[in-house]
């Protein structure tokens, strides 16, 4: 493996940024420092660039095995690296769903044959996410698996989900739970408000999200054991973790660029890209948003990126699918509206896009310093531009975003010291 010494950037450090040079050597990095050369090195030019820890996202939907019409783990990890992302884990709502070994390892081994982004697979806690028989967690821990969640079909069953949690526990790994009251729900396609009744399409109320937030926060207080909440959206689901923190309750939480972009009034123009699951919610709720991911109730960012093919969006609102294609605009979208919003500081977003989902998961990466896995972004902060889904290497374009001013362009995507985008 070459030396690759990256010249001149701005290094974004959790005590502050730093123009240096860093060394990558055998994977790793080697140094960080000023005036550094390495004879035989190839040699980076990263002036006017700030480099980061590369980004990892603990929430994707690869669609492979089963939906590769959608997106497969080839065209999801190019997506990927083009935006920043080193490492994505993703979702086993797959076909068949990835609650074995053998679909686990499957992922695995498509991953590092695509050779682009490290492919993590997050197992099911349930079989066939049926939410009625507890997967084989350890066999999938084994053959790879980081995590456990039945994302997409909450486990309504709370001694199911109890068992889950301490089953994960036992082997050492995290649940993940996608906070929703199906029944409460009842067939809702947008936040129930002002905005569902001018559209005349059915609401979904913040609660059936909410008690499901306090219900994960029950179970991990009660039991003493580690939870995560995906994928957070109301303003009352802030402050049940916000106060479930401040008692000392093991539980971490993400959340995801639309819920800190966009409301609920972008659905009145039937856009079905807008449809997502939990729904986009009204002002006060991405007011509340950005206020937890400020004070560090919300851990990370994540994408939900959920690829789907044009045919299943170009259809009636109630009909479409739920989801965006996110993880070439995150990152952007991330910086604009939180860093150059003053919500955030550029170490606070590397920590909740890197070193937090590092941490949750107790994965390598998310740090830049010496001996760290080199696993790097480099990004133009300074560069705006518009985003345009025609230019995405996911084969999902079903994004709200199309035609949005955004400042901060992905130029390079290092990974094990190799350069997997850009230059």
């Amino acid at each position: 493996m070459k030396k690759l010494l990256i010249k001149g950037g701005t290094a974004v450090l959790p005590e502050g940024c730093v123009v240096c040079d860093l060394l990558l050597e055998g994977g790793k990095i080697a140094r960080i420092g000023t005036g550094l050369s390495a004879a035989g090195a190839d040699v980076l030019d990263a002036a006017g660039l700030h480099v980061f820890p590369g980004l990892i996202d603990m929430h994707v939907h690869l669609r492979e095995p089963g939906y590769e019409y959608k997106e497969d783990i080839a065209s999801g990890s190019a997506a990927a690296v083009r935006g920043g992302f080193t490492q994505v884990c993703c979702m086993p709502n797959t076909d068949p769903v990835c609650d074995n070994a053998a679909v686990v390892s499957y992922i695995v081994r498509r991953g590092k044959e695509v050779g682009l982004c490290k492919v993590r697979p997050i197992g099911a806690m349930t079989v066939g996410e049926k939410g009625e028989q507890l997967a084989e967690m350890g066999k999938m821990k084994d053959a790879g698996a980081v995590a456990f969640s039945d994302d997409g079909r909450p486990v309504s069953d709370s001694r199911i989900l109890r068992l889950a949690m301490e089953y994960a526990a036992g082997f050492g790994m995290l649940t993940l739970s996608h906070c929703e009251d199906k029944a409460l729900v009842d067939g809702g396609v947008v936040n129930e408000g002002f905005n569902s009744t001018l559209a005349g399409l059915k609401g979904s109320p913040r609660a059936a999200e909410e008690i499901d937030i306090a219900r994960v926060i029950i179970l991990a207080e009660t039991l003493g054991l580690r939870a995560h909440v995906c994928h957070v959206s109301t303003r009352g689901g802030v402050q049940l973790l916000r106060e479930a923190k401040r008692r000392g309750v093991r539980v971490t939480a993400e959340t995801c660029p639309h819920y800190f972009t966009l409301t609920d009034d972008v659905v009145t123009g039937f856009d079905a890209n807008t449809k997502v699951n939990p729904p986009l919610r009204e002002q006060w709720d991405v007011d509340a948003i950005k206020a937890g991911l400020a004070d560090g109730t919300l851990d990370c960012i994540v994408t939900d990126h959920a690829p789907h093919h044009a045919d299943e969006k170009n259809v009636e609102y109630n009909l479409a699918a739920f989801g965006i294609s996110g993880i070439e605009t995150s990152f952007s979208l991330s910086y604009t509206a939180l860093v150059r919003g003053g919500v955030l500081t550029l170490e606070q977003l590397a920590e909740k896009m890197s070193a937090a989902p590092a941490r949750i998961l107790g994965l390598e990466g998310g740090a830049l310093k010496e001996g760290a896995v080199a696993d790097l972004m480099l990004a133009d902060l300074s560069e705006k531009y518009v985003i345009d889904p025609a230019e995405f290497r996911s084969k999902g374009k079903n994004t709200p975003f199309k035609g949005k001013e955004v400042y901060g362009r992905v130029k390079a995507t290092i990974v094990d010291g190799a350069v997997k985008f850009g230059k």
